[in-house]
């Protein structure tokens, strides 16, 4: 029942991603914004934990789930060390994914040498 949650949440973010990109002019670059934006908020209310809860790696790995990953350690961060916490919580949270993102990257980057589109 696991697996059939987690793609149902993941499938209905993307359907909701895929229909801002269809029905409106909004870049993909302001939509994944958003979503980052969107699961701060989410957490900040409190709607997302019980989202992740039952929805598992497709409430958590799609970028609401970043979103969701930065304001928890925001969160934590201002619970040990007061306002300093804004700062350093977010970063210190995710700064594991950012991490292999920028690894694998430039891996990807030293692989395959595309070329620029005409």
């Amino acid at each position: 029942m696991e697996y059939l949650n987690a793609f149902l949440c993941g499938g209905i973010l993307c359907a909701i991603g895929q229909i801002l990109i269809d029905k409106t002019q909004l870049t993909p670059a302001r939509i994944l914004t958003g979503y980052v934006v969107a699961g701060v908020l989410l957490s900040a209310v409190g709607l997302y934990q019980p989202l992740a809860d039952w929805g598992g790696a497709g409430a958590t790995v799609p970028l609401t789930g970043f979103g969701h990953a930065l304001a928890k350690g925001v969160k934590k961060a201002v619970g040990e060390q007061g306002w300093l916490g804004v700062l350093t919580g977010g970063l210190t949270a995710t700064a594991g994914g950012i991490a292999a993102a920028v690894f694998f990257g430039v891996v990807m980057a030293a692989l395959f040498r595309p070329n620029a589109k005409r």
